[in-house]
């Protein structure tokens, strides 16, 4: 199991800085609005060959009616359960305040290792005002900045003296994420699957913001399941906030194995959808369609049959892919998903032997050779499949520059019925022999 550390405080205090500083990334999106951090933001962090778990969490605020801030205070006391190490932040500039008294007793009781972090000491001037914190009765206090780095080494030294014993690294787990546009029920999936609450989930649209990594084990599998922000149109995204959300979620397209795109079954599916579904094309991952929704669509009007007509008719050339109907607030099906999502991994991580590639290749071949062009016959001799991921092929023939796309294609498809590819990229490749 990992050893966690969570970072608590109020309101821009730093802690997203800081969390980005430990983990020796921009992970958490950092800006001067308040209430940017919302859900559990989880990274990993190293020191003097002590590995953690970090959680960034929202800014603490009590007495407030808001229904983010409401929920942010939920995430906030999860986060603590889930810790077995406290990081304290609060703000040198402004000193103690209301709010930071008010966590200060509420951490107080829950009796776990605590070091309180004096934050935005960024020159030797605010130093002094550090001391103010020892009136918490919390023990030492730590002046830092995040921002420049200062005195994190002396805070980290501490930390790891209250580390609990290392267990076993964690194996290297399939990464698979959600994403999708923006409410059509990426979040409520999520916390379907996991059985209680780990994002937040609101009828509003954007709710989630930080990519949201969660580790999964049951019913037979054990993966990352990462629940993304929503990606809106170029020219529907306004806030720098949204901006870096979506960047947030193009590198988790890139960083994971399969892909689950969500779709809204009351709305089919539509340009961006299409957008995402090429984007996770384009960098070689797995997909798998989840038609969420599917609970309030009316089944005499649209039958799974003809949505599922009209989806590959959008997704064309790329058709070969597997569609679910699901419906997370009623957990129809969504463990289906998941077997799925876990099948194209299992397909995509495949190794075909050469003798029975070449076996069921040759005889596809010789009922349909290549056709001739400019005159010329191809013959193709011999098939192998790389060591690498995303399954590649290469076809050794006399004239690989003649084959065309149509014929490429025709192998493509072959390859994936004899061989159960649905949902993966496969490269094919034509070299003279």
């Amino acid at each position: 199991m990992s050893r966690i550390v969570a970072i608590v405080g109020r309101p821009n205090v730093g802690k997203s800085t800081l969390f980005n500083r430990l983990v020796g990334r921009r992970e958490a999106i950092v800006d001067d609005l308040s209430g940017v951090t919302r859900d559990r933001h989880y990274g990993t962090s190293e020191w003097c060959d002590e590995a953690f778990t970090v959680i960034d969490t929202g800014g603490y605020v009590t007495q407030s009616e808001d229904q983010f801030e409401a929920a942010i205070r939920k995430q906030v006391h999860l986060a603590i359960e889930e810790a077995d190490i406290l990081l304290f932040v609060v703000d040198v500039t402004t000193g103690i305040t209301d709010l930071d008294q008010s966590l200060a007793n509420m951490l107080r009781r829950h009796k776990k290792p605590l070091l309180v972090v004096a934050n935005k000491v960024d020159h030797g001037e605010r130093l002094p005002a550090s001391s103010e914190f020892y009136a918490f009765g919390l023990g030492e206090v730590y002046p830092i900045s995040s921002q420049t780095g200062s005195g994190t080494g002396e805070l980290l030294d501490e930390l790891i003296k209250h580390l609990p014993p290392a267990t076993e690294p964690a194996p290297d787990l399939p990464k698979i994420a959600l994403v999708g546009r923006p409410n059509v029920g990426k979040s409520t999936l999520l916390n379907a699957l996991l059985g209680y609450e780990r994002t937040i989930v609101t009828p509003i649209a954007g709710t989630t913001r930080d990519a949201v990594h969660t580790e999964y084990k049951g019913f037979g599998h054990h993966f990352v399941l990462t629940d993304t922000a929503g990606l809106r149109k170029k020219a529907k995204v306004h806030e720098d906030i949204e901006f870096y959300s979506v960047l947030r979620t193009l590198r988790v397209i890139e960083e994971s194995d399969v892909i689950l795109l969500l779709l809204d079954a009351t709305q089919g599916i539509e340009a961006q959808d299409l957008q995402i579904f090429h984007l996770a094309s384009k960098h070689r991952r797995g997909i798998v369609i989840l038609v969420n929704k599917w609970d309030l669509v009316e089944k005499d009007h649209k039958t799974m049959k003809e949505f599922e007509k009209t989806i590959k008719e959008r997704l064309a050339p790329f058709r070969d892919v597997p569609i679910v109907f699901i419906s997370a607030t009623d957990k129809q099906r969504i463990f289906q998903a998941v077997e799925t999502a876990m099948n194209v991994h299992q397909a995509r991580q495949a190794h075909i032997p050469t003798r029975q590639l070449n076996e069921v290749m040759g005889k596809v071949i010789e009922d349909y050779p290549p056709p001739a062009w400019k005159g010329k016959y191809i013959r193709i001799k011999y098939i192998t499949q790389l060591r690498q991921v995303p399954p590649t092929f290469v076809f050794f023939c006399n004239l690989p520059q003649y084959i065309r796309d149509p014929y490429k294609r025709y192998l493509e498809n072959k390859l994936r019925d004899h061989y159960k590819l649905s949902g993966v990229p496969v490269i094919l490749l034509f070299r003279e022999k």
